[in-house]
C-alpha cells in the first residue's frame, strides 16, 4: 500500500490545501492530513474543529485520514509506515525553506518530500491571509469550503 502525508496546520483548511490533498488522494493509496500541534501559537480554531471541518471537505476522498501530530514529521511517518511527504510550493520561497526541512527529513528517517507545484489559482492562498481578511469582512467565501467559511464567519462573530 502507497501512503503519504499531507502536513500542516491547517488553521483553517483553504482550497489551496484541499487541491493538494485531492491531487495526493489520486496519487496514492492512503493519505494522512497530519494537523500539526504548535502548543506555542493560538489558532483561531482548535485542533479538534480543524480535525472535523478537514473530515467534512475530505468526505469524497476515501482514502483520505485525518490526525493530529505533535512533535517531528518523521515520527508520525514511521510510526504509520509512511514513506513520502507531500507538500504544495506557492512560490520560490516556499521551496527555499521546504528544501531545507525535505533534506533534513530524509537525512533522518529517509522520509522522501514530493513537492506538488500550487495550482495557479491558489498561488497566493494562505490561512493567514484568509482569516485577516475574514476578520475585516471581506469575502472570502471563493478561497475556502463551504462549511470552512461557515465556521469563520461563527467564530469570527463571537471574537
Amino acid at each position: 500500500m502507497r501512503r503519504a502525508v499531507c502536513p500542516g496546520s491547517f488553521d483553517p483548511i483553504t482550497n489551496g490545501h484541499l487541491d493538494i490533498i485531492a491531487r495526493a488522494s489520486r496519487l496514492y493509496d492512503e493519505v494522512y492530513v497530519a494537523v500539526m500541534i504548535n502548543k506555542s501559537k493560538k489558532g483561531l480554531f482548535e485542533i479538534e474543529e480543524r480535525i472535523e471541518l478537514i473530515r467534512q471537505v475530505t468526505t469524497d476522498y476515501t482514502n483520505v485520514r485525518v490526525e493530529a501530530f505533535h512533535g517531528l514529521l518523521v515520527d508520525f511517518c514511521k510510526q504509520r509506515d509512511i514513506p513520502a511527504i507531500v507538500k504544495g510550493l506557492r512560490a520560490v520561497s516556499d521551496f527555499d525553506y521546504e528544501l531545507q526541512m525535505a533534506q533534513m527529513n530524509v537525512g533522518l528517517t529517509g522520509v522522501e518530500t514530493l513537492f506538488v507545484p500550487t495550482n495557479p489559482t491558489y498561488s497566493f492562498l494562505s490561512s493567514s491571509l484568509v482569516k485577516e481578511v475574514a476578520a475585516w469582512g471581506g469575502d472570502v467565501s471563493h478561497l475556502v469550503p463551504a462549511p470552512v467559511m461557515e465556521a469563520l464567519n461563527e467564530r469570527l462573530r463571537k471574537d
